[in-house]
């Protein structure tokens, strides 16, 4: 946090403790004990008598424990304590009891190849717990993908289908570009272009629109996307000809994806789970696809 938002953490928690102190002392003495406060409840009067010294000794014991706990453990501001305790060290010390412990466990699937793995189920059902732990939250609990996420079930591998691709989109994560063309090739330029893309995955088109658009796309897609529009996995882009759609297959949709672009986005996950469970975890992946 800022220096001044800590200042203001540290001042407001001093000045809260002492209040609470002085609030304690002035209430152990009376000037006028036995005398009534004036309250009735029902015939039951309140009498103005001091705290019990118990009571006041107990508050007294957590005052003294809350300046103890604020000198040894972080909670004035950016003032990290004396006991150099932190939810990092925490996290770091529990990752590596966990490591210790559960590490033989994922180690000993280390050289068996994805298709290996896919035919073992101890190594499925752990790639799967993995899964459902760091994957379900895009790619779906049984990896079905949803608008803007691939399926993993199906036999389309944007980035290739083979072990060491499966664990390199896994482990360094993916970066999908693809550039805006409306101010390139224009409106009617967009149009043309989705018209071949249509063309291209064996719907019925505009033959003069899509002949324009092949055009446009022989100068300006084939790049990425191929002479024949079935994708190169170097640069993650995708097969136009087939019926698989990441961002819809409407031609509203398609022409939107023409006309802005898309950046897609995927982490990489070595520095979080280790390269064997990212290795488990490509076996799960192939099986989900293996398994249809």
């Amino acid at each position: 946090m800022s220096t001044g938002f800590s200042l203001f953490v540290i001042a407001g928690t001093v000045v809260s403790l002492i209040a609470f102190f002085l609030l304690l002392q002035l209430n152990r003495k009376i000037s006028n004990p036995g005398e009534t406060t004036g309250h009735d409840y029902d015939g039951i009067q309140e009498l103005d008598n001091p705290l019990p010294a118990w009571w006041y000794w107990w508050f007294i014991l957590t005052i003294v424990f809350a300046v103890g706990y604020l000198i040894y453990y972080p909670g004035l501001g950016n003032f990290k304590g004396l006991g150099g305790w932190s939810q990092v060290s925490e996290l770091e010390k529990s990752q590596q009891l966990a490591e210790e412990k559960f590490g033989p466990l994922y180690a000993q699937y280390r050289d068996m190849t994805l298709d290996e793995l896919v035919e073992t189920p101890a190594a499925v059902k752990m790639g799967g717990r993995i899964f459902a732990s760091n994957c379900s939250v895009c790619h779906g609990a049984k990896g079905e993908g949803s608008f803007g996420f691939p399926n993993l079930n199906d036999e389309e591998w944007m980035w290739g289908s083979d072990d060491v691709d499966i664990e390199t989109t896994i482990a360094s994560g993916r970066n999908a570009v693809m550039m805006p063309w409306e101010d390139i090739i224009g409106t009617e330029g967009v149009n043309e272009v989705t018209e071949y893309v249509l063309q291209l995955a064996g719907r019925e088109v505009d033959e003069e629109l899509a002949s324009l658009g092949a055009t446009h796309f022989g100068m300006y897609c084939i790049a990425c996307h191929g002479a024949d529009g079935k994708g190169q996995k170097l640069f993650g882009a995708p097969d136009l000809t087939n019926e698989i759609w990441l961002y819809g297959n409407s031609r509203a949709r398609i022409e939107h994806v023409i006309k802005r672009g898309r950046n897609g986005v995927m982490p990489g996950f070595e520095g979080r789970l280790g390269s064997d469970k990212v290795h488990i975890l490509a076996g799960y992946v192939k099986s989900l696809s293996a398994s249809k």
